[in-house]
């Protein structure tokens, strides 16, 4: 029984991989994906212009025509699977590489490459925006940000970047 558990395993991973390989890492060296970097949690709690890493995302899929971010919390419920944030990047469709630029968070004025998938979900917590940083009180939570290549509205590759705990 043991020996067909772990056969069904390795073979739902292998069934479960991407066909693509798509890779992300932050652009800014104060990201270690460990712990949140002084000054980029909520203002709430202290954040000096909180924002989104700057990330560089590599082998993306051909014909890729944006990047979706989801922004979350692992350890809270209501803010995990993009609840700190949703929202889209504009690609070139010939891209295989992209820098996405940082944004800052508590604010809907994004930049134009940017579009709002679905706003952070607790504005009473702390100010709306498109983007909460992290937010937890330094409670030691664990944050992170999934990246999708998106494609005729086809999620063609993902991968997900740890930003760390606070």
């Amino acid at each position: 029984m043991k020996t067909k558990l772990i056969f069904t395993s390795l073979l739902l991973s292998a069934v479960s991989t991407s066909a693509f390989a798509m890779d992300a890492k932050f652009a800014d060296a104060v990201w270690d994906g460990t712990k949140i970097p002084t000054g980029q949690q909520c203002q709430k709690f202290g954040g000096k212009n909180p924002s989104t890493p700057k990330m560089m995302v590599t082998d993306i899929p051909a014909g890729t025509k944006s990047i979706v971010l989801e922004y979350s919390d692992r350890d809270s419920e209501k803010m995990n699977n993009g609840g700190h944030g949703r929202m889209s990047f504009t690609v070139d469709s010939s891209a295989t590489e992209v820098e996405i630029p940082s944004i800052f968070g508590h604010t809907f004025d994004i930049p134009k490459d940017f579009k709002v998938i679905e706003a952070q979900r607790s504005p009473g917590w702390d100010t709306a925006g498109a983007y909460m940083p992290p937010c937890s009180g330094g409670k030691g939570h664990a944050y992170y940000v999934t990246i999708k290549a998106v494609k005729d509205d086809k999620v063609t590759a993902t991968t997900t970047l740890e930003m760390g705990k606070y």
